[in-house]
């Protein structure tokens, strides 16, 4: 009889390295956009059908992520490379391949950067996501592509016979079909794909580790951009957003409206089979499990309504002050890999002073978080001097060739 061996590493929080846990790498760069327990909840309460597909999107999910985990060196986060005096010029380069309901990557170039619709909606969609999610990092922020060095955007679609899941992998954004009884296609919400590019950014820029608070504030960061890529495509102010996460990714079938909601973290979904929605919104009902690497699906949901209250009181379009003010956070060099959301909240009040000013936009930031229960004193956010630092990155884009 064999024994199973656990392993579990500590680690000083002022050291940056990646840690097992449990046997998962906590800097894994394979991030799925479906909670592992809504699948858990689906293998336990839906019909033999559903279960056996939830079973197997998890088995999928599994193997992909120990691959990932075995073949890949040191995280992204600490491979950083520190840019020359040098300005670069915006190079959009997406690239679709149909996987034709295998899992053999990467499957046949199906389109490529500026040819027209192929009639097929996931090939197209995913162009769509991966152009929009260019431009809001490119004409927002003056970051070229997700690493900010111009890397090519690939989309693999039709991946797998009903896989319900899109992912990232550090490389591609793979998608599944859904299997038509719960969930549609995966490239059917826009903000999905920016979610799961948003993972790319923060390899590259934050040293957040994927494990209890910092992994959902992971979690949160992409749940940010990928909302304001949807915002921006459809040209929408704060307040007229509807700040939910996977809208239209589910059934008519399932009772409920999409995977999170930014606004009302908890009330996304009450299903039968899929369960209620378990996020909480105040840091007074943070949840506390080993499940999902110490909950950062769940978790996260206190970070986004901080986020969404900021961005409404700031007024105009979220990405011009809030998504602004959270980019900057992530980064700030001080941003530690087992970030509190404390420490983190700190770092945004600190953002909004240093970009705007001591004024509207800091006490905004202060009371949003506040309101979610994590409060953020006057003098504990501005209290460490800021020491101006070599940019990672213009803050203004170039003037694009045509």
């Amino acid at each position: 009889m064999r024994l199973a061996v656990i392993t579990i590493v500590f680690v000083y929080p002022h050291r940056r390295r990646w840690v097992m846990c449990c046997n998962t790498r906590i800097w894994h760069s394979h991030h799925c956009i479906l909670p592992p327990y809504v699948s858990r909840q689906i293998a336990q309460n839906g019909s033999p059908q559903q279960r056996t597909q939830a079973l197997r999107t998890l088995s999928i999910d599994n193997t992909l992520r120990a691959i990932r985990l075995s073949s890949s060196g040191a995280p992204q986060a600490a491979k950083r490379m520190i840019p020359g005096p040098m300005v670069v010029e915006s190079h959009k380069l997406r690239t679709i391949y149909d996987v034709k309901n295998s899992e053999a990557l990467p499957g046949r170039e199906i389109r490529k950067e500026g040819t027209d619709d192929t009639g097929d909606a996931a090939v197209d969609e995913a162009y769509v996501g991966l152009g929009g999610t260019y431009d809001l990092y490119w004409e927002v922020f003056g970051r070229n592509s997700i690493d900010g060095n111009g890397m090519p955007l690939n989309a693999h679609v039709h991946y797998g016979s009903g896989y319900d899941n899109a992912f990232w992998d550090g490389e591609r954004m793979v998608f599944g079909d859904g299997d038509g009884d719960l969930f549609n296609r995966f490239t059917i919400a826009v903000d999905v794909i920016g979610h799961e590019l948003a993972h790319g950014v923060t390899e590259h820029e934050g040293p957040l580790a994927y494990f209890l608070q910092a992994g959902a504030l992971n979690e949160h960061m992409s749940d940010v951009f990928g909302s304001l890529v949807k915002q921006r495509l459809l040209n929408q102010q704060a307040e007229q957003a509807d700040w939910l996460i996977g809208a239209g990714l589910l059934t008519d079938r399932v009772q409920g409206k999409a995977l999170r909601s930014m606004k009302d973290p908890g009330t996304a979904f009450d299903d039968p089979v899929l369960g209620k929605d378990p996020q909480p919104a105040l840091m007074k009902d943070f949840v506390n499990t080993w499940e999902d690497n110490g909950g950062v699906h769940i978790n996260s949901g206190i970070p986004n309504k901080a986020f969404c209250l900021a961005a409404i009181n700031l007024k105009g379009y979220a990405w011009e002050k809030a998504g602004l003010i959270w980019l900057e956070t992530l980064r700030d060099s001080r941003l530690k890999p087992n970030a509190s959301f404390l420490s983190f909240a700190r770092l945004t009040v600190t953002a909004a002073v240093r970009l705007f000013g001591s004024g509207e936009e800091e006490q905004i930031v202060r009371d949003a978080w506040n309101q979610v229960g994590i409060k953020v004193s006057k003098e504990r956010a501005g209290a460490p001097a800021w020491t101006p630092q070599m940019p990672k990155q213009a803050t203004q884009p170039v003037q694009r060739k045509h």
